[in-house]
Parts: structure tokens; sequence; C-alpha cells
């Protein structure tokens, strides 16, 4: 059983695989990023120290921009309410022993008025990070199952994936802003030009079409990492709660939940616990084979015959590869990896020194 805080060096230790994992799509999200702009700036007639400036100054900038306004505008647009002391004796008091045990401060607390079951975290540092928890996660799954939910949102505040991510998803929307501009502004030109031998609508296309491309690869960077650090938030929240079939129930049910939710803004997705839009395509897919899921004939796929069809459509290959896009890895994937953890634990020989081990 796992009493005290999670804080010790073997702890830290057994984090340097997520470490590498994000100083390495940091290096190459931004190495790729740099050189872009900097091919841009110096193309457009800069000497190579204003270019250099231009290119880190204006990243910078953008990225410091982000994260200042990230929280206000996650606030307003999710129209979360912040909890007041003894509003929810029971959320209150499962956050603060969660946090206590996993060595963090008690983190704000809000209710959003959404019918989806989720919950996300956000801020700027860890004293002042909110968690956020949605309305249909409090009334769709049962306090074990909602009690894993919260370790895996405390697991992101402990890892700081709030950092980590806001610096790189900022690189491939500033990629994708520029190439919507050049391109709509060659489509402008092209229409306006007089001179034939003015190829300054070529020259932005060109520039639009890079920018996409780059958008992409840096895009594919960040899904990546995203991916990555919902397994480790997962195995986080098993070893914090000590109870992994809690959240594999919990993800299964996420994701039939999300699934016939209203879809978010594509740029909310990342504030799920599990990706809605890849909720909505497994579940469709195991709709549509779900006779051959439904082992016990009653017209029902319980957690069970869930789970075991959420394995199978995980091989198909057209999941695997529309799954590089996704910000979250497959449901079954995560199920399989707490499965992994619960079977060491029957074994009663584990510990929180290795709880990254199956990740």
């Amino acid at each position: 059983m796992i009493c005290e805080p999670i804080v010790g060096e073997d702890y830290v230790t057994n984090l340097s695989q997520l470490k590498f994992a994000m100083a390495t799509a940091t290096f190459f999200s931004v190495f790729i990023f740099g050189l872009f702009i900097f091919a841009i700036v110096h193309f457009l007639g800069f000497d190579l120290l204003t270019g250099l400036f231009i290119t880190l100054g204006g990243s910078a900038l953008f990225i410091l921009f982000q994260y200042a306004i990230g929280p206000a505008i996650v606030t307003a647009t999710t129209k979360l309410q912040y909890v007041k002391p003894g509003e929810s004796p029971w959320l209150e008091k499962t956050v603060k022993e969660l946090a206590d045990k996993s060595g963090l401060p008690m983190p704000k607390l809000a209710i959003v008025p959404n019918k989806a079951p989720n919950a996300f975290t956000f801020g700027r540092t860890t004293s002042s990070a909110t968690l956020a928890v949605h309305e249909g996660l409090l009334q769709q799954l049962n306090q074990g199952e909602i009690r894993s939910v919260i370790a895996h949102e405390l697991g992101h505040i402990k890892h700081k994936d709030y950092v980590i991510m806001t610096v790189l998803s900022a690189l491939p929307l500033i990629a994708y802003m520029i190439a919507q501009v050049t391109l709509r502004a060659s489509i402008f030109s092209n229409m306006r030009r007089r001179n034939k031998n003015d190829n300054g609508g070529a020259i932005l296309i060109v520039i639009g079409v890079v920018s996409f491309f780059v958008y992409i690869i840096t895009f594919l960077i960040v899904m990546r990492l995203s991916r990555l650090r919902e397994h480790f938030a997962d195995a986080f929240a098993a070893y914090v709660t000590d109870s992994p079939h809690d959240l594999e129930s919990a993800l299964a049910k996420i994701t039939y939940g999300l699934s016939i939710s209203p879809k978010p803004p594509e740029g909310a997705r990342a504030f799920y616990i599990g990706d809605p839009a890849k909720a909505r395509q497994e579940m469709r897919q195991i709709m549509e084979n779900k006779n051959k899921y439904d082992l016990d004939r009653d017209g029902v796929l319980d957690e069970r015959e869930l789970q075991l069809a959420m394995e199978k459509e995980a091989h198909d290959t057209w999941t695997r590869l529309n799954g590089l896009f996704a910000t979250h890895p497959p449901t079954f994937k995560r199920i399989l990896l707490l499965k992994e953890i619960e079977n060491e634990m029957d074994t009663g020989k584990y510990a929180n020194d290795t709880m990254y081990d199956h990740v």
C-alpha cells in the first residue's frame, strides 16, 4: 500500500523517460520551427542577427502571451464555477487526500456545467493549478472511478504537463496561422496581379505550403508527446489510488460518454481525459460490429465486452494510422497498461519507485 507522498528520489529517476521525451519533442519542434521562421525572415531580406532576433523574439513573445492568458481563456470558455469551501465535501476531501498523497498543494476546485464525463487541469504553476470536474463525470461514474480520474489529473500537475504542452502547442499554431495567411494572400495577389513577371504570388504559395508541412510535422510531435503523458498520468493514478481497475472502468465509461456528447471545439480536445474525436470513432466502429462483441447475446455490451471490443478494434490498420493525430492513446491501450499494473499489484510486490516501468 502507498501511504506516503510520492516524492522520493526513485520517483524522480523513474520520470526520466517522460523528461527525455519532453526534452526531445521540445528540441525537434523548436529546431524545425526556428529554421522555418528564420528562412522566412532571411528570405525577406533581413540580415543574420536581425533574422535571429525576430525568430527568437517573436516566438518567445507569442508563447509567453499564450502562457499568460491561457488560464483566463479556459475559465471563460468552459464557464466553470469555482467550488467554495464546504460546498462539495466529498469532492474536496477526496482531492485533498490524493493531493497530500501525491506531494502536491491542494489545487483550486471547479465544476464545469457540462454533461460530458470529463475532468482537466490547467494553470501557470503547481501552486496555482485548477482541477475542473464536469458535472457529467460526477453523475455517470461511481466514487471509486471519480477518485481514479482525479488522481490521473493530479498526475498531470505532478509531471508539469501544462508547462511543456503550453509551449509546444504554440509552435504548430503559429505555423498554421502563417500557412493560412500566406495562402490566402497568394490568392488575393494572383487575382490583382497585373505584371506577369511578378512572382510574388508564387512565392507566397511556396511559403504557405512549407508552413503547412511544418505545421503537420510539429503537430505530430506534439500529439505523440500528448499521448505519452496520458500513459504516465494513468500509471501515476493507478499507484496513488492502489486501484487500477477503477481507472480501467472509468476510461471505458468516459469513452462511451464522450462518444455521445456534443462535439467540443477543436482546440479543447487536449482538455479532455480522452480524445472526444477518437472516442466517437472507437464507439462507431464497435457499434457497427456489435453482434460480434455481444458474447452473451443480451443486446447490451457490458464493461468486459466493451473492453474486448476496444482491444480488437485497436489492431485495425486505419485506426492505428489515424491515432497519429489523436491527443490521447486508444482507450484499450490505456486499459492494457493498467491491467499490467493490476496484475503486478495482485502479486503483492510493487512499489511507487517502479510505477512507470510498464509505460
